[in-house]
Parts: C-alpha cells; structure tokens; sequence
C-alpha cells in the first residue's frame, strides 16, 4: 500500500507519523519551501493528548507544553469568576491523559522532528488529482506525476481535494475576528494571571488568555465582532488602539494585557458547513478540510489529531479493502467530527450573549453546575475529554458512546 497526503500541517503531520508507526509507505506533499508554522496557542485535551502519546511524543510535549490548574469562565467587566472546572491534575487522573497548552508552531515542530524525512516532500504544489479504479493519481505543478493507491486531503480549509471530489463549496465567514497577541510570562504574572485557562465572556465578545512554550510566553486571543480589515490570515499585523477600542469597558486585567503587547496580530474567523461524506472508495478527508471549525470550544487540531490516529489504523488493519478501510474511517469519525463543529458553533453565542436575562439564565446555569457536579467535569467535556481513538478503532468504546453533549 501507497499513501499519498497532500498537506503537512498538524492532520498530515499526525497521520504521517500514524503511518510510519505502522510501516506503511506513503509520501507527504507539502507545497510550502519550509515546514514553518505560524498561529497562536493551542489547547490539547485528553482526547487527543492520548493519540500523541501512542505517537511517543510525550517527553517532548511535556518541554514543550503548559498543564493548566483550572478552567475559569470570568465576567468581562467586574472579573467575578462565574464557573470553575478543573484541569491538572485532576483532568489526567478523571480522564487517564493530561491537558496541555501549547504553542501551535512548537506541537507541529516535535511531530515534524518525529518524522522520517524521506516521507516529505516540500514545494510541491499538487495541480491535479485522478482517482483510479485501483489508486490515484497525483500530478504536481512541475509536471511530476505521482502514483499511489489512496490519496489523503490534508490540505487545510481552502482543500483542493475537497473542491475536487466532496463539495465546490465556499468557506464560511463567521462574522468575527480574532485579535491575538504573545507577551513574555513576567508581564502575565505582574498582571495576576495564575496557571490557568482563562475564558472571559462580554456582549458579542470573548478573549481566552493562557501561558504557551514551557511557560515562557503567555497567549492572548479576543474574539469580537468583524472588522473590514481583518483578512485570512495568521500573520496580518493589528492595530493595538483598535483591538482597545473593541474592548473598551472591560476589566483592566485584560485591557492592561493588550495595551503592553508588543506585536498584535488579527485574523477574520472562518470554517466550512459540515459535509454528509468524506471518502470516496480511494479518497479521503481529514482535518480542517473535512470539518474547520470554530475556536470556541479549542479542538480543531485536536480533532485534527483524532482523525490521523482512526484513519491511520483502519488503513494499517485494511487487509487490501482500501474502499472498506476508508468507510469505516468515516462512520467512526465523520459524526463525532460534525458534532464538535456544531458545538463550537454554539459557543459563540453562549460566550459572546449580551442580552441581561438570558446572561442571568446562562450564569444561573453555571453556579447550578458549579454546586451540583461533584466531579467538576460538564457533561460535554466529559464526552469530549472521554474519547479514545485507538478504542474507537477497535469498536470497544461503548463506555464513551453512552455519553451525550
């Protein structure tokens, strides 16, 4: 069996490497000249901590990553902290893997440094993709021609291989924008940020705040309401006088925070409509090209990560049946992935309300949780914290299906 992936961001990284543990020949085409990632911080749950731990990343993720003491969702204006859930180390010992906060470029960097460099290739732009009756056939802007017997779209939000074969679809503007910014961990702590996840929630915005790089560096990111000037991108410079002005009123911690950051960045908000398919009998999608999501409820990558680990084993565990491999890769995945998606949807209006009774409703429903639930853990965290991808695989998950967010 040959494996061809198109993209090496954190889905093609992660299932290159499901790949390689299983011995499977496949090749990875990066059209990028250097593997570098750019982005912000990122929250890795036990759901997909523990693929990574079957990939042997833990020593590295452990440098690399920050383990959080708790979860605080905080009034915007006065501070008041509205609902406490608990992270380390009570999330490893509830759910049997650990919570990690992560800068996105350092978790791309230890998977890439796993891999087998004769599995990558960079510059290499696919132009066109044909889908055979026993493989694909994959054709690069130089004229290269490669041949394989399934071809995976890792290739992020604007997929060509999922243009091609699922949905000429266009991406989704979300009508918001995400201001975000690095300061150095002196600053945070000066400011009085402890080592926790922070959520504050404000009318029609929201701002999630933790530390990233081993602690070094702590990680800002207020979403609000679009701005005309805000583009696609995770490099574009912001203004901080602007990202002020959008949260003007609010609680000194956070505006103290975006006026001493030093370099500001802002990013228009966008995902897909879910798909009702994924696989062809010799093609498949994963990550961001099967279900780009929201940031609200952080498991983009790590539902990323998710779909590496099952695609991978149903692949190594095919006996030949690529096409059958394939859909069994997509009714234990597909559903679980559209379903976050939705959720993190949602979120933005849970995050983001400003009408004063339904806050009331909402925080009412916190302090409610807060003093009824004695382990701490809400039911959709349970049901996406509980998740074990190698025992989905193996169809021995039905502790976790009879969950329910």
């Amino acid at each position: 069996m040959r494996v061809i992936l198109v993209g090496c961001g954190i889905a093609g990284a992660a299932l290159s490497l499901t790949l390689q543990r299983a011995g499977i020949d496949h090749l990875v085409l990066e059209q990028a000249s250097e593997l570098a990632e750019t982005g912000a911080g990122l929250q890795q749950s036990p759901n997909s901590i523990r693929v990574l731990q079957y990939l042997g990343l833990m020593d590295e993720l452990k440098r690399i990553g920050v383990a959080p003491q708790a979860h605080l969702f905080k009034d915007y204006k006065s501070g008041t902290v509205l609902l406490k859930t608990p992270l380390m180390p009570k999330v490893e010992e509830y759910f049997g893997a650990p919570y990690y906060h992560v800068h996105r470029a350092d978790l791309l960097g230890i998977m890439v440094n796993a891999m087998d460099p004769a599995n990558i290739r960079l510059n290499s732009k696919v132009s066109s993709v044909v889908e055979t009756r026993n493989g694909v056939e994959v054709t690069l802007s130089d004229g290269t021609l490669e041949k394989g017997d399934v071809l995976i779209g890792a290739d992020g939000l604007h997929s060509m291989v999922r243009q091609q074969f699922f949905a000429a679809d266009a991406p989704r503007h979300s009508g918001c924008v995400a201001w975000r910014g690095l300061v150095p961990v002196a600053l945070a702590q000066k400011l009085g940020f402890e080592q926790n996840s922070y959520l504050w929630m404000g009318p029609h915005r929201s701002a999630v705040l933790y530390y990233v790089r081993g602690g070094d560096l702590f990680n800002w990111v207020g979403i609000s309401p679009y701005n005309d000037n805000a583009k696609e991108s995770w490099s574009q410079t912001g203004s901080r006088e602007a990202a002020l002005k959008e949260y003007k009123g609010w609680n000194s911690q956070v505006t103290d925070l975006i006026n001493d950051t030093e370099s500001l960045f802002m990013t228009a908000l966008i995902d897909r409509d879910p798909l009702d398919a994924w696989v062809t009998n010799r093609v498949a999608l994963m990550g961001d090209a099967a279900h780009a999501m929201m940031p609200y409820h952080a498991q983009g990558a790590g539902q990323s990560i998710e779909d590496a680990w099952v695609l991978g084993r149903c692949l190594e565990m095919a006996a030949g049946d690529i096409p059958a491999a394939l859909k069994k890769y997509e009714t234990l995945r597909l559903p679980r992935a559209n379903r976050v998606q939705q959720q993190s949807r949602g979120g933005e209006h849970l995050f983001h309300m400003s009408d004063p009774e339904e806050i009331a409703r909402r925080n009412a429903r916190f302090a409610k949780h807060q003093q009824d639930d004695r382990d701490g853990f809400p039911a959709g965290q349970r049901w996406l914290f509980s998740y074990d991808a190698e025992k989905a695989v193996m169809g021995t998950d039905d502790e976790w299906r009879a969950l329910n967010w």
